[in-house]
């Protein structure tokens, strides 16, 4: 999508703290964290939401919940992590392109929200 900030960030045309790249996914810190690391790893494909993936999206999404664990290390997140995935407007999806938060170097609480 032309005006969609995340397929910009993901693809360089708007400077980002840029975490991790590679020809799938690109990962930056959020620019509004809500931990001391929050990052978000998106795909270089537009899709909007889980709802949104297909059957050929197998392999990318493998690829990005693979990274999860190498992203987390590389942040030194070695006492654990939140993973988040937010869908919908009762979701609180507020960025139409599908994304994963990972959070951490404090202590989450539950419930989340």
């Amino acid at each position: 999508m032309e005006d969609c900030i995340f397929c910009k960030l993901a693809k360089g045309e708007i400077p980002t703290d840029m975490v991790y790249e590679d020809d799938l996914i690109s990962v930056f810190r959020d620019a509004a964290p809500e931990a001391p690391v929050h990052v978000l790893m998106v795909p270089k494909k537009h899709v909007a939401s889980l709802n949104d993936l297909e059957d050929a999206d197998r392999e990318l999404m493998g690829h990005m919940m693979l990274k999860i664990k190498d992203i987390a290390a590389k942040e030194g997140l070695d006492n654990g992590y939140r993973t988040v995935i937010n869908t919908g407007e009762d979701g609180q999806q507020t960025v139409h392109h599908l994304h994963i938060h990972i959070l951490g170097r404090r202590k989450m609480t539950w419930p989340p929200g």
